[in-house]
């Protein structure tokens, strides 16, 4: 989606003011103890209360209102009265939603509690990667060229990027072009950036894997070799400048 007016601008604001506060509101509201579900179930009510409604449901018919991916799951992470949070658990909340035909995606990676497995480090590698990533974009800006700056970011940390997951652009849809906003150089990519486009740029920074592999349940993704990644996603218009970050409500980089 190109932003060609203030009405589209203020349409891309509202449906990115509901997705980051619902994600804000429910990394806050996460407790050890509770199910992966309770916490799903409270960000629906907030996401109704805007008026929003679920992109991966509405898109996909995916069986839950947000992704909520836990330790070994990368992404994609289906809620489930099941899965029981615990103190120190490496939690990814990904919350899009559609709103007045206008569609935003967000996500962030928190430890729950005490950081008792030292997952906080790669959490805050993840949060520096895409501030950084984000920073750089403008109109103009090659797209290899910031999945080169992600990737040696990671590397230097002594992390991974995962090559098969990626942002991409968003407005009128949940996935638009530009798709594939890779984590790494892809050399073959001569796309940039550009001016007044709407992208949902993000991190996939993982410890031991560089490959996401879907699990039976046909959603959860986990790594090819194990391990843990953190994800951080704003949704973004690209300007001449620094980009302006619709999604900035929910504090992920604070």
């Amino acid at each position: 989606m190109s932003i060609t007016n203030e009405q589209e601008l203020a349409g891309m604001q509202k449906a990115s003011e509901a997705v980051a506060y619902t994600l804000k509101e429910m990394i806050k509201y996460a407790q050890p103890g509770m199910t992966t579900k309770d916490l799903d179930e409270y960000g629906a009510k907030i996401l109704a209360g805007f008026g929003a409604k679920s992109a991966p449901h509405l898109t996909y018919g995916f069986p839950g209102w947000t992704c909520i991916s836990v330790d070994n799951e990368f992404c994609h992470g289906i809620p489930t009265e099941k899965r029981v949070l615990k103190e120190g658990d490496l939690i990814n909340i990904d919350v899009s939603a559609e709103l007045n035909g206008y569609w935003s995606d967000n996500g962030g990676s928190f430890v729950i509690g005490k950081d008792i497995h030292q997952h906080q480090k790669l959490v805050d590698a993840s949060k520096e990667i895409l501030k950084k990533a984000i920073n750089n974009i403008k109109g103009g800006v090659r797209i290899a060229d910031i999945g080169f700056l992600m990737e040696t970011e990671a590397k230097k940390r002594g992390f991974k990027v995962i090559k098969n997951l990626a942002g991409h652009g968003i407005g009128r849809s949940l996935h638009e072009q530009p798709d594939e906003l890779m984590n790494y150089r892809n050399r073959y990519d001569v796309r940039r950036f550009k001016k007044n486009s709407v992208v949902a740029i993000e991190t996939f920074i993982s410890t031991d894997s560089n490959i996401a592999v879907e699990q039976n349940d046909g959603w959860t993704m986990v790594g090819n070799k194990g391990g843990y990644m953190a994800q951080h996603e704003h949704t973004i218009v690209i300007t001449d400048g620094k980009p302006i970050i619709l999604t900035e409500m929910n504090e992920i980089l604070n």
